[in-house]
């Protein structure tokens, strides 16, 4: 038997099949919700009219580059408590990706039930740049406006990546999914997903006005050209 502690859970692996974990209680007081729900609907509303010049430019060069596929992409995720939304990308992957996908999944070079190449040969020109610079994540401002999503959590899963997560990690959906949140700061792609899920429900243990501002102010110094970003 295994134990592991930290402050945000304790862990106890009896074997591979099993977990006993102390559950992780969210910060839902209600002054903090309403006001990170002001601060998403201010914060989405002047990002999208003050970035409608590059939403335009970026349109106008996936489009010229790749005519066949859409400028944005949309894809079923899933949210708070596993209620599943339309999440919105531009369009950084040729236009029959997923069709691709299968083919290239004995590549994957992310730890647990998450599929990332570096190198991934679907990703176009425009893509690797806007991936780089996180600027095709921008369009998420729209689910943020929307209340799909809110500026500071856990990334929103795929479906089929939910139906992987032990009890433990399914913690991570206890929240409404975010544009950011830890690890986006401490090493996004580097990370293993056991470390990516502790940061979330360090996060989700933690958060409060204060952090989310700091992730916010963060993010923005280390997205744009990160190393790890891909």
């Amino acid at each position: 038997m295994e134990v592991t502690t930290s402050n945000e859970s304790t862990i106890v692996k009896q074997n591979s099949n099993s977990l006993i974990f102390q559950q992780v209680k969210p910060n839902d007081s209600r002054a903090y919700l309403v006001t990170k729900r002001i601060l998403d609907i201010a914060l989405s509303v002047l990002g999208i009219i003050f970035l409608s010049p590059l939403f335009i430019i970026v349109a106008i060069l996936i489009k010229l580059e790749d005519r066949n596929g859409p400028v944005i992409f949309k894809q079923v995720r899933v949210g708070k408590d596993g209620k599943e939304f339309t999440m919105y990308k531009f369009r950084s992957m040729v236009a029959n990706a997923e069709e691709l996908k299968p083919k290239l999944m004995s590549q994957n070079e992310v730890t647990g039930p998450v599929f990332k190449i570096k190198n991934d040969p679907r990703v176009t020109k425009v893509g690797r740049f806007i991936r780089k610079t996180s600027i095709d994540e921008l369009p998420q401002l729209f689910n943020v406006l929307k209340g799909e999503m809110t500026l500071v959590g856990p990334r929103p899963p795929l479906p089929e990546e939910v139906a992987q997560y032990t009890s433990y990690e399914w913690q991570r959906l206890s929240v409404r999914p975010g544009l950011t949140c830890y690890w986006q700061v401490y090493g996004r792609n580097s990370l293993p997903f056991e470390e990516w899920v502790r940061l979330d429900l360090k996060y989700i243990q933690e958060r409060n006005l204060i952090v989310d501002i700091k992730l916010i102010l963060r993010t923005v110094f280390v997205l744009f050209g990160s190393k790890n970003a891909y």
